[in-house]
């Protein structure tokens, strides 16, 4: 009778495409692995290859491996254990909403101020990664860490959420960027529209360590001075509030 073959100790090496763009790395390589996490590839219970492995796969270091895997975590999609590793729990992103329901005519606005800002914020970003001084450096730093702050201290960090992309305006070095954001103020941070009675506190705080990840990365390619990375960077942080509450005019 044949031998069973030894059962496998490691993970099997992932069909990726390695990256070679500096800036947005580890999102990239945060939405690969999403991807195959929700296509079954890589199954609830299975682990990811370890961070060697995956820097192999994606071609980049260890710090780009570690916050893509951060990422992940936010989303709810795996969980690390020393001495363990990464283990996929979830086949599909935790629920991330920051309300229980929102008045339709507040959808209706919120959208509208996403599309408008779709098509200001990814250039703005290009801009700022082009155009930064020292102390803009200085301001987008300190305003992604306020907001960090803010969201640990379980706040709605609105105006920590405007105060960095504000930041990103004013990086440009063209006026008419920041004065743009100021026309909309808090307006142009979908949960300033929310009243108190609709917001899903235990929600807000998955969705807001995923907006704290997309500002991360988003801060990440200006700082590289990548314009493509930090375009694509903002414009993916967008979308993906875009379809958030999308979901919400479909309800209903």
């Amino acid at each position: 009778m044949a031998a069973k073959p030894a059962p496998r100790t490691e993970p099997a090496p992932l069909n990726v495409k390695k990256l070679t763009r500096e800036g947005s790395l580890s999102m990239n390589v945060a939405d690969q692995l999403e991807g195959l996490i929700t296509a079954g590839t890589i199954a609830v219970g299975e682990k990811l290859p370890t961070e060697s492995g995956l820097c192999d796969s994606f071609g980049v270091s260890r710090t780009v491996i570690r916050e893509a895997v951060a990422h992940l975590k936010s989303l709810g999609l795996v969980e690390a254990r020393r001495g363990v590793g990464t283990t996929v729990i979830r086949a599909a992103p935790a629920e991330a909403m920051p309300a229980k329901r929102i008045r339709p005519t507040t959808v209706e606005d919120i959208l509208h101020v996403i599309e408008l800002r779709l098509n200001l914020e990814p250039a703005a970003a290009a801009l700022a990664a082009e155009r930064f001084e020292v102390d803009d450096e200085t301001r987008l730093r300190d305003t992604h860490a306020a907001f960090v702050k803010a969201r640990q201290q379980r706040s709605q960090a609105r105006n920590e959420d405007f105060e960095f992309h504000h930041a990103i305006a004013r990086a440009t070095h063209n006026p008419f960027f920041p004065q743009a954001l100021e026309q909309l103020n808090l307006s142009a941070i979908p949960r300033s529209k929310l009243a108190t009675s609709e917001v899903n506190t235990d929600s807000t705080s998955t969705y807001l360590k995923r907006v704290e990840a997309e500002h991360q990365d988003v801060l990440d390619a200006i700082l590289s001075r990548d314009p493509d990375a930090a375009r694509a960077a903002m414009a993916r942080h967008l979308e993906r509030a875009r379809e958030t509450y999308q979901q919400f005019k479909e309800k209903g």
